[in-house]
């Protein structure tokens, strides 16, 4: 998901929490702690600044989204707390282990997806059913904040409870509707990913057979929508591409599957589930 996302995310564990018996330095506590472990698996990011071999990749949403690393940024925010903030008890280890999962298995459910069982497997996981900015997900964060304010009758941690039953009921929904999509296309392709369309309910199905890629738009409720056939040019020798452009070879082994595109000016490879008005923003090349 997007840092905005994750942000509201951390916010919504906050005030879904009890507060009355609170003071103003536990409360405080408690927003640092949601905020910030909603956000730490992405401290991956940084990585940025001393990749030097093309490794920025596998890096992003690698092993500082491990499901297996979530109880050590658990704790990492529970020593914060003991030390800077002086609270007693373990229920910021909770708050942030349960920010830290949800982080990690959102992103799961998004095209890009996670080493979510890193470091016992390098496989990343990805449902493709949830887009990475999920406008329902805001709406639904959106319509809970008003209700806190116009219901004030109505403790607040009661209105993002069920504000976070109606996300858990949307992404249900939508992965539910992926699947059926996907095992509906399954027997037709050899390689197959989805990707979730901003418009809720609606997927791009990506499929592959042998050197050509089919990009459709579908969904339960409409008639498919076939896009483009695109020609991948797998005989292309992809060493040299690999040698002069490390992110490529990176790239080929992250990806479910890839384009290859070798003409007179350029070879590279991209990513057909970010494919939008005939190019992918996810591909890497070399010039000839």
């Amino acid at each position: 998901m997007d840092t905005i996302t994750h942000t509201l995310f951390g916010v919504g564990i906050y005030q879904s929490v009890n507060k009355e018996k609170m003071n103003k330095k536990q409360k405080y506590a408690l927003l640092i702690t949601s905020i910030g472990a909603s956000q730490i698996p992405d401290i991956d990011v940084i990585s940025q600044l001393w990749d030097t071999t093309g490794q920025y990749q596998m890096w992003h949403r690698g092993i500082t989204h491990s499901i297996f690393l979530a109880p050590l940024w658990a704790l990492f925010f529970y020593i914060i707390n003991r030390l800077v903030f002086k609270t007693k008890g373990i229920q910021s280890y909770f708050i942030a282990l349960l920010a830290v999962f949800i982080h990690n298995t959102s992103d799961v459910f998004n095209a890009w997806g996670t080493g979510y069982l890193e470091p016992f497997s390098s496989v990343r996981l990805t449902f493709g059913t949830v887009p990475i900015v999920d406008l329902v997900i805001w709406f639904i964060f959106l319509l809970t904040f008003i209700g806190s304010k116009l219901y004030p009758k109505v403790k607040t941690h009661v209105l993002f409870r069920i504000g976070w039953v109606l996300i858990v009921l949307h992404i249900a929904i939508q992965s539910i509707q992926g699947s059926i999509l996907y095992k509906n296309y399954k027997t037709d392709y050899q390689d197959l990913a989805l990707s979730a369309s901003f418009v809720p309910w609606h997927f791009t199905v990506i499929g592959k057979n042998d050197n050509t890629i089919d990009i459709i738009n579908d969904s339960l409720l409409t008639k498919a929508d076939f896009v483009e056939r695109i020609t991948s040019s797998n005989e292309a020798d992809l060493n040299l591409l690999f040698a002069e452009n490390p992110a490529a070879a990176t790239l080929y082994k992250w990806s479910p599957f890839v384009v290859v595109v070798d003409d007179n000016n350029r070879i590279g490879i991209y990513d057909p589930r970010f494919y939008r008005n005939g190019d992918s923003f996810l591909g890497e090349y070399w010039d000839k």
